[in-house]
């Protein structure tokens, strides 16, 4: 499929996937007029790839824990190293926290909505 198509299917920018094929996060094959064209199972990678945006890990990170994840189509993953493994702990813990003080934020403006309300 071709770029356009491949952007209208995951509601990814042009744009962004061009980025992502830059940080090597996804690959495509050229057309001998020089056109992108993805196959199938690049919806999927996209739509991780963007999972793991919005939980918040660097394209660098995503780059690091792709090879370790399995691919839509059942193919193998790699085995994850110790050190991966405690990056993706690490982005666990930085992603509880987050949760945590927006917990906390969410229960002082719920007080002052109270409050506010008599």
């Amino acid at each position: 499929m071709k770029i356009g198509e491949l952007s209208r299917r995951t509601g990814a920018s042009v744009r962004s996937l061009r980025y992502y094929e830059q940080k090597r996060l996804l690959a495509s094959e050229r057309s001998p007029g020089g056109h992108r064209e993805y196959p199938e199972a690049a919806v999927d990678r996209v739509i991780l790839i963007q999972h793991l945006l919005t939980a918040g890990l660097s394209s660098d990170k995503i780059a690091d824990v792709l090879p370790c994840m399995r691919d839509h189509d059942g193919g193998p993953a790699e085995t994850a190293t110790p050190w991966l493994l405690e990056q993706l702990e690490a982005e666990r813990t930085r992603i509880d926290r987050s949760i945590e003080e927006l917990r906390y934020t969410r229960d002082v403006l719920d007080e002052v909505i109270e409050a506010a309300a008599g």
